[in-house]
């Protein structure tokens, strides 16, 4: 698990961090500042909605970050 935990992490820093405050941070400070905060989740069929409390310090880090990701697809097996 921790070997997963850690590739993820990575992807998150290459796709996600590039452009923010967090680009170089250290996996620890990522897990405690971006990781592990509240927010309420709401599933449907066809979107997962995230709400974050207003007085989040992060909250611009975080729109950014969502919007790196954004610009990659998803990954699709080959064939």
């Amino acid at each position: 698990f921790s070997s997963f935990a850690y590739v993820l992490l990575h992807g998150l820093r290459r796709l996600g961090l590039t452009g923010t405050a967090f680009a170089k941070a250290q996996s620890t400070t990522i897990r405690l500042k971006l990781l592990k905060i509240g927010a309420r989740l709401h599933l449907t069929v066809r979107k997962v909605w995230l709400s974050f409390s207003e007085a989040s310090p992060y909250v611009s880090d975080i729109a950014q970050i969502l919007a790196n990701l954004k610009q990659h697809p998803a990954w699709s097996p080959p064939g």
